[in-house]
């Protein structure tokens, strides 16, 4: 949809309808699962900002283990701008979507034997503005931020509480995955310093979580080069040529620096094929820019979708057939698009023209300061990582070590630039039904703790490559054992 668009119809709605601060709805049945959901579900809005203009929709997902006292958390997906319903359906959510199945003229729908919710009370939240069922009531406030996405979220989550008191004292934990690596430690640290300064109610909040996290936009993307050499992908020469003449700095590398910028280009040269989110998968999308790619997109054909269901997803078994993981997305655009899902989650009418993946005018990518809806204006989120060490706080970091988007050597790097101690596991295997996992290293400074790991063959959102083990992985943390 055009931006004027989009504008006229917020005026329109802001003009026409009468919109409370505060709703929510128990839904009890969902088109594609047979019979009543076996858990909790509660979905509703939740209004932030000024007069609060920006109405935030949310899943909310009671915990299928000990609500009571299970930890409380909120999960924010990537883009910025791209709806949380990919959790719910691909990473850590309750349901899976059975390819190539339909009911009730939806994609079929079917229980996720590793979902969060069994250990966890968990919040997935459209944020920020326009995103997913989420919109605003007034032109002024589509437009969003790194820093105001930071602030409403963290509004958004001592409202939630407030509105569900008998979560007040359930450990909370912010987490998520992706580009809000940037806005987790804010919205963590905004936590803490309302709770300081005695607003209510008091959030009992434990620590946060994030996942394959961009934090250091210009650190992580420098890494892509070292990662692409340790895997293969570049020549030692060729890796050793371009740090040396473009000084270490690929992501701001000096234009006029002929040599460096030749360098750069035969890089990608190499990379040019290869799937930055998971380099192991078939390379589905645009030729990948080490340096300049930013966070991608699969492009959904929504007019294929409706004219042709039933052939969504290709057959596994035809060797002449490539597998694109992104063509699953679109099963998630198809049934959240459905008139009577819409009317199940109680999403108000009249407030989303079409759900989309994810918000183009909101996507990030390296080098451009903002986009039509949202501004970049945090560059580097580690200074809210070395606020946070300074508390009483729990910090698990985890990367899939085949996403090249944004590379554990990257987020490693910032790991270390907080000069932690290294406590009782220093780049340690980890197992699942004892099987490798991943590698993790443990840290700490006074009452602060950070745990990263690696996801063995995981990608760029890892819970979506390695379920189990993502699963456990939390399973263990959130109970404060060794993961």
């Amino acid at each position: 949809m055009k931006i004027m668009g989009l504008l006229f119809i917020l005026v329109l709605l802001a003009s026409s309808t009468n919109f409370i601060a505060y709703s929510q709805t128990i839904v009890e049945t969902l088109p594609g699962f047979p019979g009543p959901l076996p858990f909790k579900l509660e979905t509703g809005y939740i209004g932030v900002g000024e007069d609060e203009a920006v109405q935030l929709f949310y899943y909310f997902v009671e915990s299928e283990g000990n609500p009571e006292e299970d930890p409380l958390i909120i999960w924010l997906a990537g883009g910025p701008g791209c709806g949380t319903l990919r959790a719910f359906f691909f990473e850590i959510g309750p349901m899976q979507i059975q390819y190539g199945n339909y009911m009730d003229n939806v994609p079929a729908l079917q229980l996720d034997p590793n979902s969060w919710s069994k250990v966890a009370n968990v919040i997935y939240l459209d944020a920020p503005t326009i995103t997913g069922y989420s919109y605003t009531k007034t032109p002024e406030a589509v437009r969003s931020s790194d820093t105001a996405s930071a602030s409403q979220t963290a509004e958004f989550i001592r409202k939630f509480v407030k509105t569900h008191p008998k979560f007040l004292k359930n450990p909370m934990y912010v987490t998520g995955i992706s580009y809000s690596g940037i806005v987790i430690p804010i919205i963590t640290e905004e936590l803490y310093k309302g709770n300081d300064e005695g607003l209510e109610p008091i959030v009992n909040i434990q620590g946060y979580m994030g996942g394959n996290p961009l934090t250091n936009k210009t650190g992580d993307i420098n890494s892509r080069l070292e990662y692409a050499y340790r895997m293969a992908l570049i020549s030692e020469e060729l890796y050793e040529s371009t740090k040396k003449d473009c000084n270490g700095d690929y992501a701001e590398a000096d234009s006029n620096n002929l040599q460096c910028m030749l360098d750069i280009n035969e890089v990608n040269k190499r990379v040019g094929d290869i799937n930055i989110q998971q380099i192991l998968d078939p390379d589905c999308d645009a030729v990948t820019n080490l340096v300049r790619g930013g966070n991608p997109v699969t492009k959904e054909n929504r007019r294929l979708l409706r004219g042709n269901p039933v052939n969504l997803r290709p057959a596994q078994s035809m060797l002449t057939d490539t597998f694109c993981r992104g063509d699953n997305y679109n099963y998630a655009t198809l049934w959240a698009n459905d008139e009577n899902v819409m009317k199940a989650l109680n999403v108000r009418e009249g407030t989303v023209d079409e759900w989309l993946l994810c918000n183009l005018d909101m996507k990030y990518n390296y080098g451009k300061p903002s986009m039509p809806l949202y501004e970049f204006n945090v560059q580097n989120s580690v200074v809210y990582h070395e606020k946070l060490s300074k508390r009483n706080c729990r910090a698990l970091i985890f990367s899939g070590d085949h996403d090249m988007m944004v590379p554990h050597v990257g987020t490693r790097n910032w790991i270390n630039s907080l000069n932690l101690t290294i406590t009782d596991s220093n780049w340690d295997a980890w197992y699942v039904n004892g099987q490798d996992a991943g590698y993790k290293t443990t840290y700490a400074r006074d009452n602060y703790t950070l745990v990263f790991a690696t996801v063995k063959g995981a990608g760029h959102t890892a819970p979506e490559f390695k379920p189990k083990e993502c699963f456990e992985m939390v399973k263990r943390w959130f109970a404060y054992r060794p993961i």
